[in-house]
């Protein structure tokens, strides 16, 4: 038995209320047999743990029964904080909830906890968005919020990538999950939960209509589903490419982390200069030579010839281009033949 794990149960359901024997087990990662014997065990301590049936049944305390926050070790105080960085409670519009929060919770530590815990906003800050990309305006996220803890419904005007592009959507909202610095809205619609980015909210109004989520959604197991999905659909097909030394050094800061990967698993040695052969994962012809053109000299394409082509088209172009303005001078003279270059 782990005192470790009943002290767990005890705060699941605390904090959570109702929770079934199975939930609790998936929770703390044990049996079902496993979850009722330390409830049985929480009862005899003293616990006022009581089971209710039903469909939507489960374990509960008692009303009103909670245990101090004690035992925490220097570890967790130390990372505490970072539950409450302030960027994404200011764009919840929960910044002041959560400093208020952290204040009482630093108040019911323990002294040496308190300054432990305090020491993590001197070294830690939180800048979400990635390089050379603004913050992304969210003008609907407080009212999506709103709608999430209400389990109300939300009429939004959406803008998608594909035609027709602004539709209108009444969503069930189960969650938002921030991503890169980009806000998601995991919601159900017409009988199936998606993603919808936030910034492409157009309008949104909350309705009086009210939900129940299902009880067995759980938002980081779908996020989890969600990208294993998103990747199986992006990359459609693959390309063989043949890369120098610095080719190879150059990957990771030009093309995505599953095509360095692909490079890693299937690289091998061509000739004796250093350079490898690879097959790697493509999105798109176009997609895919636009990528592989930062690598500029580094990189070969060898399969399929349709790839090949489209990066030989796109180095022809620069060669007139650039070969061009190397012969005729400052841009604006006359090519030859007379014509002028297209403005």
């Amino acid at each position: 038995m782990s005192a470790d794990r009943l002290l767990s149960m005890l705060l699941l359901l605390q904090t959570r209320g109702r929770m079934s024997a199975r939930r609790l087990a998936d929770e703390l990662g044990v049996s079902v047999r496993t979850a009722y014997r330390d409830l049985d065990r929480l009862q005899a301590a003293g616990v006022p743990v009581y089971a209710e049936q039903g469909r939507t049944g489960g374990y509960q305390l008692v009303d009103g029964y909670r245990t101090r926050l004690t035992g925490l070790s220097e570890r967790e105080a130390r990372v505490l904080f970072l539950a409450g960085l302030p960027t994404p409670a200011a764009d919840l519009g929960l910044a002041e909830e959560v400093a208020a929060a952290r204040l009482k919770l630093l108040a019911a530590l323990p002294a040496a906890m308190r300054e432990e815990a305090t020491r993590t906003d001197a070294v830690f800050h939180l800048d979400a968005p990635g390089w050379y990309r603004e913050a992304e305006a969210t003008p609907y996220l407080p009212l999506l919020v709103d709608a999430v803890f209400s389990r109300r419904a939300v009429d939004v005007r959406y803008r998608r990538w594909r035609a027709p592009q602004e539709v209108d959507r009444r969503l069930y909202p189960y969650g938002l999950v921030l991503k890169s610095g980009t806000w998601y809205l995991v919601a159900a619609a017409k009988g199936r939960t998606a993603t919808y980015r936030v910034t492409q909210v157009l309008d949104a109004v909350v309705s009086d209509e009210r939900f129940e989520r299902p009880e067995d959604f759980v938002l980081g197991a779908y996020w989890s589903s969600y990208l294993d999905d998103f990747q199986a659909r992006r990359y459609t097909g693959t390309a063989t490419v043949r890369l120098s030394p610095r080719g190879r050094e150059r990957l990771a800061a030009n093309v995505p982390p599953e095509v360095v990967r692909a490079v890693e698993a299937t690289a091998t040695a061509v000739g004796c200069d250093g350079w490898s052969e690879a097959v790697i994962p493509t999105e798109s012809t176009e997609h895919a030579c636009g990528e592989l053109l930062r690598l500029g000299i580094d990189v070969e394409v060898v399969a399929p010839e349709e790839l090949r082509q489209a990066m030989a088209d796109a180095v022809s172009v620069l060669a007139r281009t650039y070969g061009t303005y190397g012969t005729y001078g400052t841009y604006g003279h006359s090519r030859p033949g007379g014509t002028e270059p297209a403005r």
